[in-house]
């Protein structure tokens, strides 16, 4: 665990004492606490799991924040396979989806079933009612699947004719999507990108770690995956994930890293200006200092620091900052004003 004295280089000795240090080791005792069942997750986890530590850092930190993921790449890098092995390690209902461009929004919420027996309509509830949803090639179905999505996404609650049902606790959506093949394939609309809390990019694994993915996936049976972790220790986990201190200048790091994503000439960045269609919303300051806290808890800490910030942004934003035409004519995307962004903001 970090030692909280620790964060004096980073200007922070006296903003752990702002809270008071016997909270501070308190807060970093519960964390330690609440956060034992990690090793025991992140073992079954590795059992199929080789490289790719940041995207399971991440779905991790979707998980503990209680937000939605998207994570994209080519096929084959073990996107879905992530998905499906968190969900046999939790004890917790699991639905997969597969997207496809005739798809419907009663094949993913349910629908109303007649009974000509009793005269009476039944609902039948659809693979939306499960604690992990894995949304796989979200953006191959068309905009009234997307948008019975968003009101699940957004509400946590499945409207079926006229009556409304609650989702269950916890109820998160992991989806996948393919950068590359445009066939076939819808853009995910601005509101529903904005709901996902994370867009993970992946990339391809290292020669020597896809060395011991073929060892472990083409040659041998990998090892079957445990269930660990319950969903009380999830829920009781996010609980002590937002008590994690966040102290003040920390929020007006993320403030400044915000609203320079939407006037990046007020912070110095006057180049910037001709890049960004649109800066984030307020959703993203909310994100950003929730993802935080838990990339703390991950980290065994009670209370967030610049480094957690840092490290979270990218993933927080990338999807957010809409680029324009003279953006995509200098081959600059998201990711990259964002990393811009990151250099040029002062950290605490």
């Amino acid at each position: 665990m970090d030692n909280m004295i620790g964060w004096g280089h980073l200007k922070g000795e006296a903003t752990t004492r702002s809270m008071g240090q016997t909270e501070i080791a308190e807060l970093n005792e519960q964390v330690e606490r609440e956060g034992m069942f990690l090793k025991d997750l992140t073992a079954e986890l590795g059992k199929r799991m080789i490289g790719q530590t940041a995207m399971v850092d991440r779905v991790l930190v979707a998980l503990l924040a209680d937000g939605h993921i998207l994570l994209e790449g080519v096929p084959g890098l073990a996107k879905t396979l992530l998905v499906k092995t968190l969900a046999q390690a939790i004890h917790a209902d699991f639905s997969r989806l597969q997207f496809t461009p005739d798809l419907l929004p009663a094949d993913l919420l349910g629908t109303q079933i007649y009974n000509p027996k009793t005269s009476e309509f039944s609902i039948h509830r659809g693979p939306i009612f499960a604690n992990i949803v894995l949304a796989d090639e979200i953006n191959r179905a068309p905009a009234k699947v997307q948008s019975a999505l968003l009101e699940a996404m957004q509400e946590r609650q499945v409207t079926i004719a006229d009556t409304t049902f609650p989702l269950d606790n916890p109820f998160i959506v992991l989806a996948t999507q393919n950068p590359v093949e445009h066939e076939g394939t819808y853009p995910l609309p601005e509101a529903q990108v904005d709901r996902f809390m994370l867009k993970v990019v992946v990339d391809y694994p290292t020669r020597d770690e896809e060395r011991r993915i073929v060892a472990l996936m083409a040659i041998g049976e990998p090892e079957p995956v445990r269930p660990v972790v319950n969903l009380e220790t999830i829920i009781k986990a996010r609980e002590a994930v937002r008590r994690i201190y966040v102290d003040e200048r920390i929020t007006e790091y993320v403030l400044d890293l915000v609203l320079a994503s939407r006037d990046p000439a007020a912070f110095g960045m006057a180049d910037l200006k001709g890049y960004i269609a649109y800066g984030a919303s307020p959703r993203a300051s909310i994100y950003l200092v929730t993802a935080s806290r838990a990339h703390a808890f991950l980290r065994g800490r009670g209370y967030v620091t610049p480094d957690d910030v840092k490290a979270i942004a990218p993933d927080i934003l990338r999807h957010r900052v809409v680029t324009t035409y003279e953006a995509e004519a200098s081959d600059v995307d998201g990711s990259e004003l964002v990393h811009r962004i990151l250099d040029a903001i002062e950290v605490p």
